[in-house]
């Protein structure tokens, strides 16, 4: 039997992956896609203020910090000041 050794592959948008290849800012797409929500979705979250974690608006150009993207992936807690699912209350 003839068996293909291959280097195992990160998982796309994993914080090990996004660590290895990413440098200090990433985009709106993919930090989507590592929260696992649409693009659409991310710039209307942008667009509110309510990005999971912190980016950086220059002119045009929105970027997702890595450090900050990272921390709330692996943590869980948001860092945009937003209000976690787990503390909003119904009144």
């Amino acid at each position: 039997m003839n068996r293909q050794e291959s280097e195992p592959q990160s998982i796309p948008y994993s914080p090990a992956y996004i660590r290895a290849t990413w440098s200090g800012t990433g985009s709106i797409e993919d930090a989507s896609k590592a929260f696992r929500f649409s693009r659409a979705k991310g710039y209307d979250l942008v667009r509110r203020g309510e990005f999971p974690c912190r980016v950086l608006r220059v002119g045009r150009t929105t970027q997702v910090v890595t450090a900050s993207l990272l921390r709330v992936l692996e943590t869980g807690e948001m860092e945009n000041g937003g209000i976690h699912a787990s503390q909003a209350r119904e009144p």
